[in-house]
């Protein structure tokens, strides 16, 4: 039977994941594929730690260019991570003509279009379905399932540690640094959090999923970022009492069919929508086509099997184009027809939950009316409560929809305002 080699670069937990992976289920991957898949080479600069998988003496080597020009390589498997070196890898790859599967959302949301450019270029592959949702294949849905629809919306939640800790804050009544101590002690989190929670991590994923359902390269530096850094634990309960969810979102809209909206942030989701029930360190993306409707994604967004998975689902349609004698079944980023560009920030709409911290005294709350209604900014409702140890008062404001932009001139005219204290608390609501 023909033998598919395998060159892979990073041994760490996903790369000694998909070793397993194909070492557990290589029978079957044989039955189904009709050759077998063989792990040739193993680049990485630790090649003495027990990874918990046999390795064939030879495989290891601490020279991943080696690896990657080795003549019995065929397919190339980026875990490196990061970004410069994983593109000089990826880049010298596809310059010999060899295709790439990669689970690396930075270096694609960051660095895509040039990789995609050489891919094209050299008349190859790169495939990337672990970049979004571990093991949830919803790459390869948008590239083949939803390839009759035109994607009206896409709502991600796609970051685990950010979903662990606003599950715990709500579901426990526990603040954000407690919840997130808890999370790193139980591996939830990095040592370093900082991708995670303020958004980063998300935002990577929304300009793939965006470049993928709207056939352009998502310019980066454009998309707006907030994380959860600075939630409250009193943001939860009014969010909860009002009958609402908040949940770290991916937000990507095309409703004009030219401007598509990209944005990351916590948002208010109503408790009788799908995504409110998604917990714990769980993912899930809710697509909606012209077509089809909606639908949901759902599953383990990381962890070494899940993703190992999607890396091997991608390596066996890599493996089945070269049998078939197809260099390149399609591009990696679909290309559009039409002028589509990023919505300029100002012109989206939304409704607004905020929370103020108003004087005690008669005029305030007309005050901030008066800042809303001069900002074409009208409210939906107003929930006040009486607060005898402070001289202020917590005010949550429910808006209707507005633009950006009134939005931005209204919280400037607020913050400016005697009546008010403390920091404004502003957060989307996703209806």
């Amino acid at each position: 039977m023909r033998e598919i080699g395998i060159g892979l670069l990073g041994f760490g937990t996903i790369g000694a994941g998909v070793v397993e992976g194909l070492q557990k289920n290589a029978d079957l991957i044989a039955d189904r594929l009709g050759a077998k898949l063989v792990v040739k080479k193993i680049a990485d600069l630790d090649i003495t730690s027990d990874r918990g998988v046999k390795i064939a003496d030879g495989v290891l080597s601490t020279d991943a260019s080696a690896v990657i020009a080795d003549p019995e390589v065929e397919i190339v498997v980026e875990l490196v991570g990061g970004i410069s070196i994983a593109k000089r890898f990826v880049m010298e790859a596809l310059e010999l003509g060899k295709p790439v599967v990669t689970a690396n959302k930075a270096l694609l949301a960051e660095e895509g279009e040039e990789i995609f450019i050489k891919a094209a270029d050299m008349n190859t592959d790169i495939y990337f379905g672990a970049s979004v949702g571990g093991g949830i294949p919803i790459i390869r849905g948008l590239r083949e399932g939803f390839s009759g629809n035109r994607i009206e919306s896409i709502y991600g939640i796609l970051n685990g540690t950010c979903n662990y800790i606003l599950t715990k804050m709500e579901s426990e009544g526990l603040p954000f640094d407690v919840v997130l101590k808890e999370a790193m002690e139980k591996g939830y989190a990095e040592a370093d959090p900082t991708l995670d929670i303020d958004g980063y991590d998300t935002a990577h994923k929304a300009v793939i999923l965006a470049s993928l359902a709207y056939g352009f390269i998502m310019p980066w530096d454009d998309v707006k970022v907030e994380g959860i850094r600075n939630l409250s634990q009193q943001d939860v309960q009014y969010a909860d009492s009002l009958g609402y969810k908040i949940k770290l979102l991916a937000v990507i809209k095309n409703l004009d069919d030219t401007d598509v909206e990209v944005q990351v942030r916590p948002a208010l989701v109503s408790n009788d929508h799908l995504l409110a029930a998604v917990n714990d360190v769980f993912n899930a993306i809710m697509v909606r086509g012209n077509l089809v409707g909606d639908t949901l994604f759902y599953g383990r967004g990381a962890g070494k099997l899940p993703t190992a998975s999607t890396v091997i689902g991608d390596l066996v349609d890599i493996a089945r184009n070269m049998l078939a004698g197809t260099p390149r079944m399609s591009p990696a980023v679909p290309v559009s027809s039409k002028a589509v560009t990023l919505k300029d920030h100002s012109k989206i709409s939304a409704r607004y939950y905020v929370r103020l911290a108003l004087n005690d005294e008669p005029d305030s709350l007309a005050t901030i009316t008066k800042i809303l209604a001069d900002n074409n900014i009208s409210i939906a409702s107003v929930l006040q409560q009486e607060n005898d140890a402070s001289s202020y008062v917590p005010v949550v404001v429910i808006t209707h929809s507005a633009t950006e932009a009134d939005f931005d001139a209204a919280f400037g005219e607020m913050d400016a305002a005697d009546c008010v204290n403390d920091e404004i608390v502003k957060l989307r609501i996703e209806d």
